[in-house]
């Protein structure tokens, strides 16, 4: 059984919740969302290690939540970065496989065998994504151009990668400081790679809006309660 790593990312800070504690901690269904997380990926035998990039602030109250909750997964909380990119890369220098799964504590939608599908996928860098269902526009104050939307799609996470080759692309971001906002594009842009796409969800949300704890309640109990 190949065993892979897993980073979870977990820095946000709730400013555009409106809140003073991060959006990771925040309750659905009577649990914190990281927990959520967590909690599923604790019975993936092949996840064989879980690192957490945090603020300085929260690690001991990550910790805390992780001794409460009784996981039993090897998890190593560690001081993140400035940017989510720069957590990654720590994350990724304290991996011991050759093959990780990024995932986000304010994605809390993702099934076990969601997990499972980019794990054991024939291909070594895999992805979820959804098609875009509206028109989508270029420009700011003005229109300057149409783009084709079945020509893109929408990025969710989880995603999982070689873990060499990314953190090659990392280091090569670092050096010409440019900015990503998540890693498929970043390994496409200096590995120019094939990397399969697999068919997300549209349960699958990022939690990042007052609104968005309020869908997440509901698809709690209509998508993820009894099936997990």
């Amino acid at each position: 059984m190949e065993r892979v790593s897993m980073i979870l990312l977990s820095g946000g800070i709730g400013q555009r919740m409106k809140l003073n504690i991060p959006k990771q901690f925040l309750h659905i269904a009577g649990k914190p969302m990281i927990v959520h997380v967590l909690e599923r990926v604790d019975r993936i035998d092949e996840i064989g290690e879980i690192i957490i990039p945090t603020p300085a602030d929260f690690i001991e109250t990550t910790e805390e939540i992780i001794r409460r909750h009784r996981l039993s997964k090897l998890i190593k909380v560690v001081l993140g970065g400035r940017t989510r990119q720069e957590s990654t890369y720590i994350g990724l220098n304290h991996c011991q496989y050759d093959r990780v799964l990024i995932h986000e504590a304010v994605r809390p939608f993702v099934k076990r065998e969601e997990f499972k599908a980019l794990i054991h996928n024939g291909d070594r860098n895999v992805i979820y994504g959804l098609d875009i269902p509206f028109t989508v526009l270029q420009g700011g104050e003005f229109i300057t151009g149409i783009l084709k939307r079945d020509e893109l799609i929408n990025i969710q996470l989880p995603q999982i990668f070689d873990k060499q080759l990314l953190l090659e692309a990392h280091q090569m971001a670092i050096e010409e400081n440019a900015q990503f906002t998540e890693d498929a594009s970043l390994l496409f842009h200096y590995k120019n790679i094939p990397i399969r796409v697999l068919k997300g969800t549209e349960y699958n949300i990022k939690i990042t809006k007052p609104i968005d704890r309020k869908l997440a309640e509901i698809i709690y109990k209509e998508y993820i309660l009894g099936e997990e």
